[in-house]
C-alpha cells in the first residue's frame, strides 16, 4: 500500500505561483510513476506532469514552460510548481502513483487550487 498526502494548494491570483507537495508512505519501494493530475469541475481528470522512478518527466504539452515537476528522493516527496498560473488552472490537484509496474494505481486526497482573474 501506498499513502499520498498533499499540501500547497489555495487561493492565488491571475499571473501568481503556487508549488504543490506530495509526500509518499508506506510501499515506497514499489513505485514506478508518480506525478500530478488535475480534475476542474465538469471536466475529466488530466495529466499534468509525472515522474518515473528513472527519473525521466512527461508534461502536458500545455503546461510546459509553466509547471515545473521535482522530487527529493530522501523525503519521498515530488512537488509541482505552478508559475504564470491563469484562471483556467482552476482545478482539484491529485497526486498519483503507479506501483507494482501498473497494477496498482494510487490517489492523494486533492488538494484545491483556484485562480482568480
Amino acid at each position: 500500500q501506498v499513502q499520498l498526502v498533499e499540501s500547497g494548494g489555495g487561493l492565488v491570483q491571475a499571473g501568481g505561483s503556487l508549488r504543490l507537495s506530495c509526500a509518499a508512505s508506506g510501499s515506497i519501494i514499489s513505485i514506478n510513476a508518480m506525478g500530478w493530475y488535475r480534475q476542474a469541475p465538469g471536466s475529466q481528470r488530466e495529466l499534468v506532469a509525472t515522474f518515473t522512478r528513472g527519473g525521466s518527466t512527461n508534461y502536458a504539452d500545455s503546461l510546459k514552460g509553466r509547471f515545473t515537476i521535482s522530487r527529493d528522493n530522501t523525503k519521498n516527496t515530488v512537488y509541482l510548481q505552478m508559475n504564470s498560473l491563469k484562471p483556467e488552472d482552476t482545478a482539484v490537484y491529485y497526486c498519483n502513483a503507479v506501483a507494482d509496474w501498473g497494477s496498482k494505481i494510487y490517489w492523494g486526497q486533492g488538494t484545491q487550487v483556484t485562480v482568480s482573474s
